[in-house]
């Protein structure tokens, strides 16, 4: 699976303007960091995207297995590594799930939720090329 997302300045200070599959958003800094907060900043974009992923694969497996999943909820943290203590940066993630399942159903859900693809890329090392066009 191959994806391309295209990424622009605006006339905004720092907005950018993301466009994806005939879709389009915009990503900005806070107001505390000097942008206007036209968007979510980058760092919630991937915590979004995360977020979204997870809750998409446990949707899909639910659907697979038949299991009665009428609400999933997913909370995420960002947390900075820390340089004094030399430990790397770590995402908080809080899974919620409503429905009919049982407890093993239930905790297998949690390790489905740990094998979607986003979840996956970010365990990885992924090279980065970057040149100019």
């Amino acid at each position: 699976m191959s994806t391309e997302i295209f990424v622009e300045n605006t006339a905004n200070r720092y907005t950018q303007k993301i466009s994806s599959g005939g879709h389009t958003l915009y990503a900005d800094q806070p107001e505390q960091d000097k942008g206007d907060n036209k968007g979510p900043a980058p760092f919630d974009l991937l915590l979004s995207a995360l977020g979204s992923c997870t809750s998409i694969t446990l949707k899909m497996y639910a659907e697979r297995k038949n299991i009665k999943l009428d609400v999933v909820t997913v909370r995420l943290n960002y947390i900075p590594p820390n340089e004094i203590d030399g430990s790397s940066s770590r995402i908080i993630r809080k899974i919620h799930l409503e429905g009919d399942f049982t407890e093993e159903q239930h905790q297998r859900m949690l390790e489905i939720a740990d094998r979607c693809p986003v979840h996956n890329t970010l365990r990885e090392n992924v090279d980065i090329m970057s040149s100019f066009e």
